[in-house]
């Protein structure tokens, strides 16, 4: 009897999550629709800075194009809702009082993806197209694709955009106790290496463009284990309370 009530408990746990998961999927095909209709002026944004007009080599570059810029602005969009629906779907396993903290993670989380594309568009992807036309003026003739300039500019922002998430990702794994910041905190010259690494890759060989991406990694690092040590502590004292009145 006892195996068959875990098996149907599992069984509705797994549903909860299709439900949550469908939910998610409806969302962002909605702002992906919606997306579909102000593309063309996004596309323009984008490109409001060049002197001469992208190169298309083929037909299928242009939906790719509007497609991909559709797709971004849509999981911009998505992630409130996606991170809502985790929150619904954990909530029945939280207290009271860890609902109400949790919950506000929601809309920083959408802040901290739009913050981080805003630092990679708007500060790291000018100062490395413009370190590399440098590079190449006087000695080659210069023009760009769209698939090639796009690609570019995707790989110089969307990586700061995930790692913007990584405070309120480990508040929340904090809260939910799978995570110790203490444990993050030793493993800090682990982390900083993989970081370091990560902002050499992404940056041309110049020591400038290296220091002014690693400099944000590393402050977020530090950021989410400073936050998340608060929401550890916080955790700690209450466990303490609730043990002291029992």
């Amino acid at each position: 009897m006892e195996l068959n009530d875990k098996e149907l408990n599992l069984m509705d746990h797994l549903e909860e999550l299709r439900k949550r998961l469908i939910i998610t999927v409806v969302a962002f095909l909605i702002f992906l629709c919606a997306t579909f209709i102000f593309v063309k002026d996004i596309y323009l944004f984008f490109t409001r800075n060049l002197d001469d007009h992208l190169i298309v080599l083929g037909p299928g570059d242009v939906m790719w194009i509007y497609f991909t810029i559709a797709c971004i602005i849509a999981i911009a969009f998505t992630i409130p809702v996606l991170a809502l629906q985790i929150w619904l779907f954990v909530k029945p396993a939280l207290k009271k009082s860890e609902q109400k903290i949790t919950l506000l993670y929601i809309p920083a989380l959408f802040l901290l993806f739009i913050g981080g594309l805003a630092f990679g568009y708007f500060v790291i992807f000018p100062l490395v197209l413009n370190f590399l036309i440098e590079l190449a003026s006087g000695v080659m003739d210069i023009s760009f694709t769209v698939e090639k300039y796009f690609k570019f500019l995707l790989n110089m922002s969307l990586p700061f955009a995930v790692l913007f998430e990584l405070p309120i990702v480990m508040m929340f794994l904090t809260s939910l106790g799978i995570i110790d910041p203490y444990v993050m905190a030793k493993i800090r010259k682990y982390a900083y290496f993989v970081l370091i690494v990560v902002a050499v890759v992404i940056t041309p060989p110049e020591f400038m463009s290296d220091f002014i991406v690693t400099v944000p990694m590393l402050l977020l690092y530090e950021i989410s284990i400073s936050l998340s040590k608060i929401v550890y502590k916080r955790k700690l004292k209450k466990a303490k309370a609730i043990e002291d009145f029992s």
